[in-house]
């Protein structure tokens, strides 16, 4: 592994009403490998309003389901994943879309 990322954990607080509200999120790095999107992948992924940015291998103990990361000072949403059969390891499949995906990062 020799590429870092942040998995971006969410975090809520109750407020003086009850109502769950998103607190500051927790950032855990992670070593991962970088990859690029295999033709396939993209093509499939696009018939599906989605668009690749890159795929990442890393440890399947490090990731608990969250729904963004932190790479390079960009943020990308994590839109599917696949658990390598016969490893450790997890491949997840990233997107650079605008909104609250499209911010930089909070250092």
């Amino acid at each position: 592994m020799d590429d870092v990322i942040k998995l971006i954990r969410e975090t809520f607080q109750k407020n003086t009403y009850g109502v769950d509200v998103p607190g500051e999120p927790d950032y855990i790095e992670c070593f991962c490998q970088i990859h690029s999107i295999t033709r396939q992948e993209f093509f499939d992924a696009g018939r599906n309003g989605l668009n690749p940015a890159f795929m990442i291998t890393m440890f399947q103990g490090d990731y608990n389901g969250e729904s963004l990361l932190e790479y390079q000072g960009k943020t990308y949403s994590i839109y599917r994943t696949y658990i390598v059969p016969g490893t450790d390891y997890i491949e997840l499949y990233v997107e650079r879309q605008g909104g609250s995906n499209g911010k930089e990062s909070h250092d």
